[in-house]
């Protein structure tokens, strides 16, 4: 079955039959930031059924944006292209669309999933290096390890020493994440703290690299009096 397009022939028109259906585009965003696999596509997008990302895949593949290749969904050239129109989406979004976060849209899982791949912990010592996430107002831990340069996250324990625990609570890390609350100002004012050696703790401000979007959604004005209420 096809569904039908909005029968205007026009470039526009068009391209909003490929990308216009509801998650299509954060599927692509998660893409064009070097997800490839099934699993961890729906990992990072736990508000689509796994059904539908199924199915918004196999359009992109007959739409020519994406190949699969083994068990990795490729980016093709004209998948590759949409890069400056989804961050120039993103920056536009940051500017009129963006503000402080809602409750629903606290989700501790999804950060530190998406905080795992920005990691750079090739100043600590040894091939494997584990950082636990303990937030403050949930229950949830997590640990993000890091074996060769390859990061995975746990909800468990995996058993490994922790290097260096990340203590915030859920809000404020999101800020953190997204260059809204500067690192040094988050630890300054109590909302962030790294536990562990210093010799390691005074390296995680640069171990930490932000959002991709945080160039953007840093210039966007924080309420921090009613956060911090």
């Amino acid at each position: 079955m096809t569904t039908p397009g909005y029968g205007q022939y026009c470039p526009i028109s068009r391209a909003l039959d490929v990308l216009g259906e509801r998650w299509s585009l954060l599927i692509l965003r998660d893409l064009l930031l070097g997800t490839a696999r099934y699993n961890d596509l729906a990992r990072g997008l736990p508000g689509l059924s796994r059904s539908l990302l199924a199915k918004r895949l196999r359009q992109f593949e007959r739409a020519g944006l994406v190949e699969k290749v083994g068990s990795a969904y490729l980016l093709t050239a004209a998948g590759r292209e949409l890069e400056p129109i989804l961050f120039g989406l993103g920056e536009w979004g940051a500017r009129w669309a963006f503000g402080d976060p809602q409750q629903a849209e606290l989700d501790p899982a999804v950060l530190v999933w998406w905080m795992h791949t920005r990691l750079d912990t090739s100043s600590f010592p040894g091939k494997r290096h584990v950082l636990a996430v303990r937030f403050t107002d949930v229950p949830h831990r997590f640990w993000i390890v890091v074996e060769s340069g390859v990061p995975s996250v746990c909800a468990a324990d995996p058993g490994y020493p922790v290097d260096v625990t990340i203590i915030s609570d859920v809000g404020s890390l999101y800020l953190v994440w997204l260059g809204r609350l500067p690192v040094i100002q988050a630890i300054r004012t109590g909302r962030l703290s790294f536990a562990g050696p210093s010799a390691l703790t005074r390296r995680m401000p640069s171990v930490l690299r932000l959002s991709p979007m945080a160039p953007y959604t840093g210039s966007v004005p924080v309420d921090f009096a009613s956060r911090a209420s």
